[in-house]
C-alpha cells in the first residue's frame, strides 16, 4: 500500500504530487524547492496561506489574489509564468527546507522545449542552491534568485517582497 507523503516524513521519500504549469506561451520560468505539507494538501503551489506567493504576484500585475486551483492556474498561465520545483523527491520532515536529504532534481527540459522561457527565477536560497547543484549545468542558463515568499522569510514584509520581485514583470 503507498504511503501519503504526510506518513513518509519520518524519513521515507516524498514524491512530488504537483504537476509543472506552463504551456506554449510560458517566457519566465519560477522555481520553487519542494512543496510544503499545505501544498501537497491542496495539490497546488505556494497552498499555505501564510505563503506571500499569490498576494506578491497579484500586486505585481495589479489583479485581486486568486483563490481556487483553477484561478491560479490561469492567473499564471496568463502572465506567461511556469511554475515548478527544483527537487522532484527527497527525504523531509514536515515543510522545513533544512530538513531536506536524498534530492532527486526535477527535469525541466519539458519547460524549455515547449516554452518560450527567457528568464529564469528561484524562489529562496533553498532553490537556488539546488538549481545550481543540479540543473544550471543541464539547462546551461544561469537562474536570477528571489527572496522567498515563504512566511519564514521574516525579514521581508510583503512591500520589500514586491519591490525585489518586480525584477520578474
Amino acid at each position: 500500500m503507498m504511503k501519503k507523503p504526510e506518513k513518509a516524513e519520518a524519513g521515507g521519500k516524498v514524491l512530488h504530487p504537483i504537476p509543472p504549469v506552463y504551456d506554449e506561451n510560458s517566457n519566465i520560468l519560477i522555481l520553487g524547492s519542494f512543496p510544503s505539507v499545505k501544498s501537497r494538501e491542496a495539490s497546488f503551489f505556494y497552498g499555505h496561506p501564510q505563503n506571500r506567493f499569490w498576494r506578491v504576484l497579484a500586486a505585481l500585475y495589479g489583479e485581486s489574489v486568486p483563490s481556487s486551483v483553477s484561478e491560479k492556474r490561469a492567473f499564471l498561465l496568463s502572465h506567461g509564468i511556469a511554475l515548478y520545483d527544483v527537487i522532484a523527491s527527497c527525504e523531509i520532515r514536515g515543510s522545513a527546507d533544512a530538513t531536506i536529504r536524498g534530492v532527486c532534481p526535477t527535469d525541466l527540459s519539458p519547460i524549455l522545449s515547449r516554452g518560450k522561457i527567457g528568464r529564469i527565477y528561484v524562489n529562496g536560497k533553498t532553490a537556488e542552491a539546488y538549481y545550481k547543484k543540479y540543473q544550471e549545468k543541464a539547462t546551461k542558463r544561469a537562474a536570477i534568485p528571489l527572496p522567498s515568499t515563504s512566511p519564514a522569510n521574516a525579514a521581508y514584509s510583503l512591500d520589500r517582497l514586491i519591490e525585489a520581485w518586480k525584477v520578474i514583470l
